[in-house]
């Protein structure tokens, strides 16, 4: 009789100390972030490296011909589209007549 109280304390013991622990990941977890508000800034990608709406011709992603292609955008972190500096200008809200 005291071989089975010993394993059940045992079992016991180790179901506790098993339900700690993973208590214990769940606190080191960091808290999911909010993903950052983003926007569509035409003029500021590279060729190729646009995220949609690269203008006629065109099918979506990756597709724009030439590095800050007007009608070209990349989503950028909101805010900050206007002050990208691009060799053809800034970054703009609205596609860019080329």
């Amino acid at each position: 009789m005291n071989a089975s109280l010993s394993l059940g304390a045992l079992a016991l013991a180790a179901l506790a100390s098993g339900a700690a622990l993973a208590q214990a990941d769940d606190m080191k977890k960091p808290a999911p972030m909010d993903k950052p508000a983003m926007e569509k800034c035409y003029g500021v990608s590279m060729a190729g490296k646009n995220d949609c709406a690269a203008g006629p011709g065109t099918t979506c992603a990756g597709t724009a011909k030439v590095d800050y292609q007007g009608n070209a955008w990349k989503y950028v972190p909101a805010g900050t589209c206007t002050s990208i500096k691009t060799p053809k200008g800034m970054g703009s809200l609205t596609a860019i007549k080329s």
